[in-house]
């Protein structure tokens, strides 16, 4: 950062004269340049320097400690919102309004006794402007003695945790349906009443961990790793994907808001700056919700906007036609942000628990979960005990797996299965001619399904269900149930003049001359064509 002599270079006498004189030193010189380095030696002073901190109104030193805790510097835009502006005064006028003796902000009282410059600097993310200590004022006021940072918020009160919701490992199951279901094809409509997790979101995070290919499809041997895997392991390989990407982004999951234009914004600076601030909580004790937000306002409020940019992002409410722009929308924006990164994906990753007044209730605190550093901090992963395969099959292809059952399991089985509920924790499976045909066009052989579950222990498979199996290797679909209506007529020339008429094609199937099957949702049009051929119909 800029020493003094480049941050009041371009100040004129008048303002040089109006530090001197906060800071209690002679100034006696004709212009600028011959008073800028006897005043830069006179603050050189470690000493009188810190006593010039330490005798500031309390809120312009709030704000060198502030600068202080953040390494000497702060986005001019934050810092301004904090503090107050510093007024662009012109030289008469501010000669004539003594801003120095009559500052309107904390701002104004730091600028005027030269502790704080206003620059522009080239710093990741972005080129932005930054309110920021002389370095060579830095060195001198770093041995003060700070106060200590506290973390964001404050502890939850016990009636905001009576009712908890601990992390789960629900997140897997949600995995191994989803992978299931694109492996077999299955529409993702009729797949989302199985995950508790929203599949737009499922399916990204998935690609971030590369268990889905560029094509969608599940990448078969990492199907297979994570499958198999230790579940902790399973759900870091998940944590890591979400912690390191740059393209899964969390924004554009806030439910309720719609994102439009070409802006951008930066997922993994931001992620990690969250992260970064949660580190900072305790780890055995619940936290507020809404105090961590709070704090976060009012501390680091720009943690996903580096420069201070409220107005350049096309966010707007769904049903709303006004756009989200400017600093009162925070809480409807970065506030929700920070809420839906903590009660959804840390939640859903096994990281956070949380905790409500009561059933039914938003969260209002959370904490560390059990996982937590195992996750987090990438510690070992103890093995975990196998869970027992808990499969039951019924002769006439209904199956039910439990959800502890190895997840391997039931994303092979359910390949080849009608998927009917899931309901208790128990996955409800039928194995039908139509989703064997479905499993053989996406190169699932009804053999496959035959020989792995004969190779699962403990699994009881009725005879007949195997040898239905068999069959259907061989012959194909052998029996169908239809629902179907049944026409009987007096006369065969009825059936003959049916045949004739429009509402021929509803006819299913001609069983006699005087009996033919008619498509059920097709009947009134049948009624009507005989109707119309003179034919009363009973």
């Amino acid at each position: 950062m800029p020493d003094l002599i480049h941050t009041l270079s371009e100040q004129d006498l008048g303002f040089l004269k109006m530090i001197a004189a906060a800071w209690g030193l002679e100034l006696n010189a004709p212009d600028a340049n011959a008073a800028l380095p006897i005043l830069i030696a006179g603050m050189s002073n470690r000493l009188l320097a810190q006593e010039i901190i330490e005798t500031l109104p309390d809120a312009a030193r709030q704000a060198v400690y502030a600068l202080l805790n953040n390494d000497g510097r702060l986005s001019w835009s934050l810092f301004c919102r904090r503090y107050g502006e510093v007024r662009a005064l012109g030289a008469s006028r501010r000669d004539r309004e003594r801003p120095d003796l009559n500052p309107t902000s904390p701002a104004e009282v730091l600028w005027y006794r030269g502790l704080i410059g206003r620059a522009f600097f080239n710093l990741p993310p972005e080129p932005q402007e930054y309110a920021y200590i002389p370095d060579d004022l830095l060195s001198l006021l770093e041995p003060l003695n700070l106060p200590q940072n506290t973390p964001p918020g404050e502890p939850a009160s016990k009636n905001d945790y009576t009712h908890t919701f601990p992390a789960t490992l629900r997140i897997l199951d949600d995995t191994c349906t989803l992978l299931a279901a694109l492996r077999s094809g299955l529409p993702m409509d009729e797949v989302e009443e199985y995950l508790t997790i929203p599949s737009p979101l499922l399916t990204s995070l998935c690609q971030e961990a590369g268990l889905i290919n560029e094509n969608n499809q599940p990448d078969t041997e990492k199907v297979k790793n994570f499958l198999e895997a230790e579940p902790l392991a399973s759900l870091r390989m998940l944590v890591d994907a979400w912690k390191g990407s740059s393209t899964f982004n969390d924004l554009r999951f806030l439910p309720g808001l719609i994102f439009e234009g070409e802006w951008q914004n930066a997922p993994l600076q931001t992620r990690t700056t969250i992260l970064n601030m949660l580190e900072q909580l305790p780890q055995d004790e619940w936290w507020s919700l809404p105090n961590f937000v709070s704090a976060v306002y009012e501390r680091q409020p720009d943690f996903q906007r580096p420069a201070g940019d409220y107005d350049s992002w096309f966010i707007r409410q769904a049903g709303s036609e006004t756009y989200l722009r400017g600093f009162a929308t925070w809480d409807d924006v970065d506030g929700a942000l920070l809420r839906f990164i903590i009660c959804s994906p840390l939640h859903w990753l096994g990281m956070v628990d949380l905790a409500a007044p009561k059933p039914g209730s938003a969260p209002k605190a959370f904490r560390p979960s059990q996982w937590a550093g195992l996750l987090w901090q990438g510690l070992p992963v103890a093995e975990h005990t196998p869970k027992p395969v808990s499969i039951k099959i019924n002769r006439d292809g209904h199956i039910r797996i439990s959800r502890h059952t190895p997840r391997a399991a039931r994303y092979q089985i359910s390949r080849f299965c009608k998927w009917i509920e899931l309901w208790k924790d128990i996955y409800h499976y039928h194995v039908t001619p139509a989703s064997l045909e479905r499993a053989a066009q996406h190169g699932l052989q009804a053999a496959h399904l035959r020989a792995y579950l004969t190779h699962l222990p403990d699994v009881i498979i009725p005879p007949s269900f195997l040898k239905a199996l068999k069959r259907w290797e061989k012959f194909g679909t052998q029996a169908r149930l239809e629902k179907v209506i049944l026409l009987r007529v007096d006369s065969p020339e009825v059936v003959t003049a049916l045949k004739k008429s429009s509402a021929a094609r509803y006819i299913s199937e001609v069983l006699n001359p005087t009996t033919i099957l008619v498509q059920p949702s097709k009947l009134e049009k049948v009624r009507t064509a005989l109707m119309e051929m003179g034919y009363l119909v009973d």
